[in-house]
């Protein structure tokens, strides 16, 4: 089968995937709500990271994660964590912690899940964090592009917002990626609460426009190519139903335009119609071709944190494994869909089940 993209080989890459970005703590309240929680249960969990996990366990990519730590017990907490997802950690930069957290932690992700009209909430504590303390010169790219060798690294705008020097580290990591032939995806996921004490939307927009020549593989939704890259469409409102595919179409198609590196663009569409039911499809142009995933409404969600990081896992294994557009963009939404069945940001699906949806099998007991 005929490759999509052209990858490096298999034989010549240690690394299947690398992702670089932050892994936080992710304290989750279950049932109830963040104010008035007695007991949370920690998960870890990350935008980047999420996806070298997804492709790591339920794919069976070999992975790896670049990132900071501070060397304390929430840090070995992560370490722990991280280690159980099979992800590895050997490009890890451990920074000795200075006893309170004054110049360097590591993040807290509070985030509850959402119930019918009560919207999924999250309270990020991120600042002063190792990773966002990172900056050109701390991490050996060429180690891992050259010499080791990686087939596909995943950036994305998350990691971008958390200071001044996290875009020189992904532009630095983007151009030793480019060098040694390696393909780049990059998912918007514009937050504004992240932006909005650095220069809010333009400063997302100055940081994302000056990252996007780097990028083969573009992933994000209508907000996110509006206040990330300021494309807009005329008659496009993002206050539409974002399952209809045609607000999209124009506004990849402006992406592609004004972007010719993007070799493949790829978004998840979801109506939220209430917290614990969605609607939820995909598109992914590739070839000068739109690519639909199968629709699936009324999805009963359980927490749909993570999903589109699971999407993003799903899309890039089809890219590392030779499945023709319409796989991708199917394994992609049919992860995305059973990450978000399951508690925490990360997936907890198997390479079967991820089959079995795309074949539409139904949800009758397995035994």
């Amino acid at each position: 089968m005929s490759e999509l993209i052209r990858l490096r080989p298999q034989s010549e890459c240690k690394w299947d995937a690398v992702s670089l970005g932050e892994v936080m703590i992710r304290l989750d309240p279950g049932e109830g709500r963040i104010r008035t929680a007695r007991h949370f249960q920690a998960w870890e969990g990350g935008g980047e990271y999420n996806v070298a996990r997804g492709l790591r366990r339920c794919f069976g990519m070999k992975t790896a994660v670049v990132t900071a730590i501070a060397d304390n017990e929430v840090g070995r907490l992560l370490e722990d964590l991280i280690l159980q997802g099979g992800v590895d950690m050997s490009h890890v930069k451990w920074v000795a912690y200075d006893g309170v957290g004054r110049r360097v932690r590591n993040g807290l992700n509070f985030t509850e899940r959402g119930y019918g009209v009560r919207a999924a909430k999250g309270c990020s504590d991120r600042g002063h964090t190792a990773v966002s303390q990172l900056k050109p010169g701390d991490i050996d790219w060429n180690k891992i592009f050259k010499d080791e060798g990686a087939r596909w690294f995943h950036c994305g705008g998350i990691f971008a917002a958390l200071s001044e020097t996290a875009p020189e580290v992904a532009m630095e990591a983007m151009k030793a990626a480019k060098a040694a032939g390696t393909i780049i995806s990059y998912d918007l996921n514009y937050r504004a609460s992240l932006w909005k004490d650095i220069g809010g939307k333009a400063r997302a927009l100055e940081v994302n426009r000056g990252l996007a020549p780097y990028v083969d593989v573009m992933i994000g939704n209508e907000e996110d190519f509006t206040a990330s890259l300021g494309l807009e469409v005329e008659g496009l409102d993002e206050h539409l139903t974002k399952l209809d595919p045609s607000n999209f179409k124009a506004m990849i198609r402006k992406a592609v335009e004004t972007y010719p590196n993007f070799q493949a663009v790829a978004t998840t569409l979801r109506n939220a119609k209430t917290a614990s039911r969605n609607d939820w499809g995909a598109i992914l142009y590739h070839g000068g071709e739109f690519h639909e995933a199968t629709l699936r409404e009324d999805l009963d969600i359980y927490d749909r944190v993570g999903g589109g990081d699971s999407f993003a896992s799903g899309l890039a294994y089809g890219f590392l494994t030779g499945k023709t557009a319409q796989q991708c963009v199917e394994y992609g939404a049919a992860h995305g869909a059973l990450a978000m069945t399951t508690p925490g940001d990360t997936s907890m699906a198997t390479l079967d089940e991820v089959e079995k949806i795309m074949k539409g099998g139904g949800a009758r007991v397995d035994r």
